[in-house]
């Protein structure tokens, strides 16, 4: 596993949960509201969660458009696809086959506990959805909660590696590994809201992708290293 210190010797500020409230603010003005999750409909966000497991995002934006030019990105068209032709039209994620069954096996509980519509799924209470969601094999939490917050509308933090890069680097949750303390940390301090919480965890995408890299950190041009912060 990689180191995740800077590549650059530079002093981070370390951040306290308390501090997380100014962080936002910070990316927010630095960045700009952030518009995310990149999907049409509710049902595009989540068959999106599932394929962003362990690939790139430009590799499901290609599995994405796939499916749209093969009129196959709505539940009613995907649940009755054999799942070697869906396997087919999503290669590009990557581990093909078995996202395919993951989303499968997700259209099955959709029909049987919501008939197969957002908007029934929706009403359910955020907690009793979590736990449904999870039940379901190949869910795990971050693509719950992705679901949950993005298509579902629910106020759940979504704890992701960019969130786990940033804040361990400077210091906020020093070895702590568990996405259920690391959700409770950001959930404790933030206040509870679907808009904060979305717009949240996209800066920090936005963040990781333009200055804290996984290989290469560019620190001194970061909006949380300035002296005004």
């Amino acid at each position: 596993m990689k180191s995740s210190k800077p590549s650059v010797s530079v002093k981070l500020r370390k951040f306290k949960p308390a501090d997380l409230p100014r962080v936002y603010q910070v990316l927010r003005s630095a960045y700009g509201h952030q518009q995310w999750w990149p999907g049409e409909t509710p049902y595009e966000v989540i068959v999106g969660a599932v394929l962003t497991q362990n690939t790139a995002w430009l590799n499901v934006e290609k599995a994405l458009a796939r499916l749209k030019e093969a009129d196959a990105l709505t539940p009613e068209a995907m649940r009755p696809m054999t799942r070697a032709k869906l396997a087919a039209l999503i290669r590009s994620a990557g581990y093909h086959n078995v996202k395919a069954d993951r989303l499968k096996n997700f259209l099955a509980f959709f029909y049987r506990e919501y008939k197969g519509e957002i908007r029934l799924m929706s009403k359910e209470r955020g907690s009793v959805l979590r736990r449904k969601l999870l039940e379901v094999k190949g869910i795990g939490p971050e693509t719950a909660d992705s679901i949950l917050l993005y298509a579902a509308g629910k106020p759940f933090f979504v704890i992701d590696a960019y969130t786990r890069r940033i804040f361990s680097r400077h210091g906020l949750v020093p070895n702590m590994d568990s996405y259920a303390a690391w959700q409770t940390l950001f959930q404790g301090a933030v206040p509870s809201s679907r808009a904060i919480y979305n717009d949240f965890h996209a800066q920090i995408v936005n963040l990781a992708k333009r200055h804290c890299r996984a290989s290469r950190t560019l620190c001194e041009t970061c909006p949380l290293y300035t002296p005004s912060f």
